[in-house]
C-alpha cells in the first residue's frame, strides 16, 4: 500500500486562490524538486522536516473526520510523492465528487498524468466529472524570473487547464509583471483558465500590480493578497 511523507494537516481557510476565504482541509507534502528565493514553506523541502507516513486511506480517513469538502494537496511540491495519484483519484471519486480537491502545485510537474478519462453510465457523475474527465482543480504556479526558478517551468501544462483550473503569477518586480502578461498573451490564459496576479510578500506594493493591470486592460487577471498572512503572524505554521 502506497504510503506519503506528510508534514501537516490541518483546517483553515484558503488564503488565496479561487477558494479564497473558504474552509478547506489542508495536506502538505514534504519535499519539493525548486528552490524558489520568496518560498514561504522551505522548512517543509529540507531533508530533516519532520513528517509522518500516512496511507491514502489514513489521509482520506482524516479528511473526512474534519467535515469539509474543500482539499489542497500542497507542499512542497505534491505530485513528486511517489504514487500520487492513487490518493488523488481515490479522493476525487469519493462519494461521486463530494469533495473539491484541489492541487496547489509549482508549475515544473507535469500535471497530464493526473487526469483519467473513464467511461461513464450515471448521468449526475457525468456531469461532476465532465466530459468523462476525472481531474482535481489545479492551481499552478508559473515561477517568474524573481524567483530564480522560470527555466524549470513546463509550459506544456497549460494545455491541460480549463475554466476551473488557476495560473497563479508570483510577482517579485515590474519586471515580473511584464513577463506575466506576456505568458497569458503568448498561451491564451486569459478566458481558458482563472488568472492570478500576488504580490511576493514585502518585496512590491501590491498598487503597483493594480496599476499595471489598469494600464494593460487586463480584465481577465486578479490580483490577491495572501489572506492567511494578514489573518496570522507570516511565519506561522497550520493556518
Amino acid at each position: 500500500m502506497a504510503e506519503y511523507k506528510v508534514a501537516e494537516i490541518f483546517t483553515s481557510i484558503n488564503g488565496e486562490g479561487m477558494c479564497a476565504g473558504e474552509l478547506a482541509v489542508f495536506v502538505r507534502f514534504c519535499g519539493c524538486n525548486l528552490r524558489c528565493n520568496y518560498c514561504d514553506t522551505m522548512w517543509a523541502n529540507e531533508p530533516e522536516c519532520i513528517y509522518e507516513r500516512m496511507t491514502d486511506d489514513e489521509i482520506l480517513d482524516r479528511i473526512i473526520k474534519e467535515d469539509v469538502t474543500n482539499v489542497t494537496l500542497t507542499g512542497g511540491e505534491p505530485l513528486l510523492q511517489p504514487d500520487i495519484d492513487v490518493l488523488i483519484k481515490k479522493l476525487v471519486e469519493y462519494q461521486d465528487g463530494l469533495l473539491r480537491i484541489e492541487i496547489e502545485t509549482n508549475g515544473s510537474a507535469d500535471i497530464g498524468s493526473f487526469i483519467w478519462k473513464e467511461e461513464c453510465t450515471n448521468e449526475e457523475h457525468q456531469e461532476l466529472i465532465k466530459s468523462f474527465v476525472i481531474r482535481p482543480v489545479f492551481t499552478m504556479d508559473y515561477k517568474l524570473m524573481g524567483s530564480g526558478m522560470e527555466s524549470q517551468m513546463n509550459t506544456d501544462n497549460f494545455v491541460y487547464l480549463c475554466d476551473k483550473d488557476t495560473v497563479k503569477f508570483v510577482v517579485s518586480d515590474e519586471e515580473d509583471l511584464e513577463r506575466a502578461y506576456e505568458i497569458s498573451e503568448k498561451y491564451n490564459l486569459n478566458g481558458k483558465c482563472n488568472v492570478i496576479l500576488s504580490p511576493v510578500f514585502g518585496r512590491i506594493e501590491p498598487e503597483k500590480i493594480v496599476e499595471f493591470m489598469k494600464l494593460k486592460k487586463w480584465n481577465e487577471a486578479r490580483m490577491q493578497l495572501q489572506i492567511h498572512k494578514i489573518i496570522w503572524d507570516p511565519d506561522k505554521k497550520g493556518v
